[in-house]
């Protein structure tokens, strides 16, 4: 019997999906620093090198208070990192960062690392655990985001055998996934789309963008992320989020870490 020898090839390279999560997660690529970590305690007395350096002003440091970061405005340039002379910034290549409410983001004050995602609730749980369809909306971003999202969906992530999948139409959605920064002209757009979603439904906001304007922050042609438009239920942050970072974060709403790895 004749083969091709395409199919040969694809015989001998065996499966290539990752076996994340019941495994352990890939290494982040070294330029990619991971979630930062505040030690604000480590701040000298009057420093605010790391303020003017910040793009995006996610960095403040009122007088005679401790500095306070804002890894939902985060580009993860590293320049802040650079700046400060204690080492009060500190790089973490830990790819998890995904949480529920938007003030968890907000790091310092006493408060020095991310209060990572819960899962939804049982009810919810029992809706879009085992099979979640998802809306991707482009609201006006620079497409790296778009491009991460992608990613899951090749044969190395295999987003499907969670049962996660990005559908056509809202109306076959369970939620929307949103990058960009909702841009006036995307405005009308994205509320439609959302009440084209039946009930119970839900919306992730992926990407410094849609969490609060990203690069774009100040411009008045956008509204500063999803949440000033649509209720959001997990925020993803990353300038663009690794896939990895995006993947921890579905899986973490639908309550499946554990669950994967006791598979195992």
């Amino acid at each position: 019997m004749f083969v091709p020898d395409s199919l040969l090839h694809r015989l001998k390279r065996g499966c290539e999906t990752m076996s994340y999560p019941k495994g352990p997660a890939p290494a982040l690529p070294d330029r990619h620093g991971g979630a930062l970590r505040v030690e604000a305690a480590k701040c000298a007395e009057g420093c605010s090198a790391c303020v003017p350096v910040c793009p995006t002003e996610a960095i403040t440091r009122p007088v005679g208070k401790l500095m306070t970061l804002d890894l939902g405005r985060c580009i993860f340039c590293a320049e802040c990192v650079k700046a400060c002379p204690e080492g009060a910034i500190i790089q973490t290549g830990d790819h998890r960062m995904a949480v529920n409410q938007r003030n968890n983001l907000v790091l310092g004050g006493g408060k020095e690392q991310i209060r990572l995602a819960a899962a939804l609730d049982v009810k919810l749980l029992r809706l879009f655990g085992r099979s979640l369809k998802l809306r991707q909306v482009s609201a006006g971003g620079c497409n790296a985001c778009e491009a991460d999202t992608n990613v899951l969906a090749t044969i190395g992530w295999d987003l499907g055998r969670f049962g996660i999948q990005f559908v056509a139409s809202p109306r076959h959605a369970d939620g929307l996934l949103i990058t960009g920064p909702v841009s006036k002209n995307m405005e009308l757009a994205l509320k439609k789309t959302w009440n084209a979603v039946p009930e119970p439904k839900i919306v992730i906001a992926v990407g410094a963008c849609a969490i609060a304007g990203g690069p774009f922050i100040g411009n008045s042609q956008h509204h500063h992320g999803a949440s000033a438009v649509v209720p959001v239920d997990l925020f993803i942050p990353g300038c663009p989020p690794h896939p990895l970072t995006i993947l921890d974060g579905l899986l973490r709403l639908l309550d499946r870490l554990e669950e994967e790895k006791r598979k195992n």
